[in-house]
């Protein structure tokens, strides 16, 4: 029998799960899961697997035993306090008045994301024209595909924008 979780693993409503786990516990058998880190978010849950008997083997690490378990629910703990500390303290600062967020896109600043948005498309049109002249030669060499366009260009010397300086 087959079951399909689709909701977040720090979600503690699991209905799937759920049921999945009162199937095995009715046949006596081993519940196999997918990935262990989609459980593994939730310490509570995975404790409280080893407590309910049920065995249970992760596809993605099937050498897992309790004492893994045990340091992935410890390590699930910690980032739920970690998760608990910065929205506690982002709250703190944003009740100092502390603007947070990229300063260079905050509505009211004078680079709004329509302006940026402006300045990439006007630096798009013109890498465009620059690489232009060299996707031509390449066609009118026989390049058809996109991978011999690439060859092509790269041939030339032509580099892509993550790589200008």
């Amino acid at each position: 029998m087959a079951f399909e979780e689709v909701e977040s693993g720090r979600k503690g409503n699991r209905p799937q799960l759920a049921l999945a786990m009162a199937e095995c516990r009715l046949r006596h058998c081993t519940l196999l899961i997918a990935k262990l880190d989609r459980l593994a978010r939730d310490a509570h849950f995975l404790l409280g697997l080893e407590k309910a008997g049920i065995e249970f083997i992760a596809a993605d690490m099937p050498y897992a035993n309790r004492l893994t378990i045990g340091v992935m629910a410890l390590v699930a703990e910690e980032a739920r306090a970690t998760s608990a500390r910065t929205n506690a303290a982002l709250a703190a600062a944003r009740m100092k008045g502390v603007r947070l967020g990229n300063s260079r896109f905050r509505p009211g600043d004078s680079t709004t994301a329509a302006e940026a948005r402006a300045v990439w498309l006007a630096t798009a049109r013109r890498r465009a024209a620059e690489v232009l002249p060299y996707v031509e030669a390449a066609r009118r060499a026989g390049a058809i595909t996109l991978q011999q366009l690439a060859h092509a260009l790269t041939a030339r010397g032509v580099r892509t924008p993550s790589t200008l300086p």
